[in-house]
């Protein structure tokens, strides 16, 4: 008789659970990022079946150029919607593609540099009073869109859809820590369903488009076209994409008790995702990232395993070829969004903190006060940055400023100027 298995430890490899437990956790995982990935196709005004079939597509070459060693869902990115939306607005959406093609072949040249040059430099340029609370804003930034998603943040709030946020999120909540044995290792999937549930009961569904869709759907490929001044409209980019990449790598680090920048190794992660990348720019679906949510699914469930993802990635391909199951995941109300996010959302602060703790940080030195303090307050002010059409705000401003104010440290180091030392 095989011995039970213990969720608490976390599961690094899923196989012991089994095909069926292994594809619910994979569900688990495709939901959770879902509204991200029906919202962006949405902006840009395309159908979401390409979206969640490049999701998986890029899901599983990442796990590839990985080897198998870092848990990371790949979503629509987030970074590219207002540069996209002058070229698309100015040259049209193919054109836009060429810009992600472009931006996604730079950031594979970017991961052969850092493979030259290692990746110890951001011990340099981001120490852990800095790092800390820059994965801490990743989180506490996202919050006020999953209250937004949920219908919060309106000047009037609809009752029906504060109930199906309150049910949503006090399962993910209750259920985390209530539930015991498999059950304890998807209660975001088992918060989703309940809160859907309760979504249809408060009659905010709408199955109309569901009956309508067909049963089978081809997702819509599209070429892309190059043009040089959409493509530095959209270049700028990669300096987003890259400071989220690392962040998320460092708090997916500190969660699965492994270092990824090492093994796998950054330079593999980010080509991974810039890759992934440049082939959705190809095929005409939206730039992929890795995900916010899906890491902090992980924080809730401690399930670490690869198998997982890659469930998950099969699952999106599927569903980006069945019309009507493509279509009813697309049903999913905002509150039920929202009701996850916001805990999957603050998951991601709260490991940010974590960083501050397990590095012992001390601040009796001024210099970690700085930074933590300089960093948080540029993060949350709404200070904004704009390079051309490129904005900087929030934690992506806040790692910039934080990796210029550390370098700064570091030369006054040098020189032996500090009072600290």
């Amino acid at each position: 008789m095989s011995n039970p298995i213990d969720y608490s430890q976390g599961i690094y490899d899923a196989k012991k659970l089994g095909t069926p437990r292994m594809l619910i956790l994979g569900a688990q995982h495709m939901f959770a990022m879902f509204g991200a990935s029906v919202l962006v196709p949405f902006l840009f005004g395309i159908n979401p079946a390409i979206v969640l079939f490049m999701n998986g597509v890029g899901t599983l070459m990442f796990i590839f150029i990985t080897k198998g060693k870092a848990p990371a869902y790949l979503g629509s990115s987030f970074a590219f919607l207002a540069p996209a939306g002058i070229v698309i607005a100015k040259f049209g959406y193919e054109y836009a593609l060429g810009g992600f093609v472009a931006v996604g072949f730079v950031g594979c040249i970017l991961a052969f540099i850092i493979y030259k040059i290692g990746y110890k430099w951001i011990d340099v340029v981001l120490p852990p009073a800095a790092m800390g609370p820059v994965v801490a804003l990743i989180g506490l930034e996202l919050s006020s869109s999953a209250a937004s998603n949920a219908g919060l943040l309106d000047e009037t709030i609809d009752p029906k859809n504060l109930i199906v946020f309150l049910v949503t999120l006090g399962f993910a909540v209750f259920g985390s820590v209530l539930f015991r044995g498999f059950l304890s290792v998807i209660p975001i999937l088992i918060a989703v369903i309940a809160g859907y549930v309760a979504a249809v009961a408060c009659g905010i569904v709408d199955f109309s488009a569901v009956a309508a869709a067909p049963i089978f759907a081809i997702p819509n490929f599209t070429s892309p076209k190059f043009n040089m001044e959409a493509i530095m409209i959209i270049m700028p980019v990669i300096l987003v994409i890259t400071s989220e990449h690392i962040g998320h790598q460092v708090v997916t680090s500190k969660i699965i008790g492994r270092d990824l920048l090492k093994d796998p190794g950054l330079h593999r992660s980010i080509f991974g995702d810039n890759f992934s990348t440049m082939v959705s720019g190809l095929i005409g679906s939206v730039p992929t990232t890795t995900y916010g949510e899906n890491i902090g699914v992980m924080a809730v469930t401690k399930v670490y395993s690869v198998q997982v993802i890659a469930g998950a990635a099969v699952i999106s391909i599927i569903c980006s070829f069945i019309g009507k199951l493509s279509t009813l995941i697309q049903t999913i109300p905002g509150p039920v969004i929202g009701g996850i996010s916001f805990l999957l959302y603050g998951m991601i602060g709260t490991s940010g903190l974590r960083i501050l703790v397990d590095s012992k940080v001390d601040y009796g030195k001024n210099r970690n006060q700085a930074l933590t303090a300089v960093i948080f307050v540029t993060g949350l002010s709404g200070i904004k940055v704009n390079f051309g059409n490129v904005q900087l705000t929030g934690m992506v401003l806040a790692c910039v400023v934080g990796m210029i104010l550390s370098l700064i440290f570091y030369l006054f180091d040098k020189m032996k100027l500090t009072n600290d030392q």
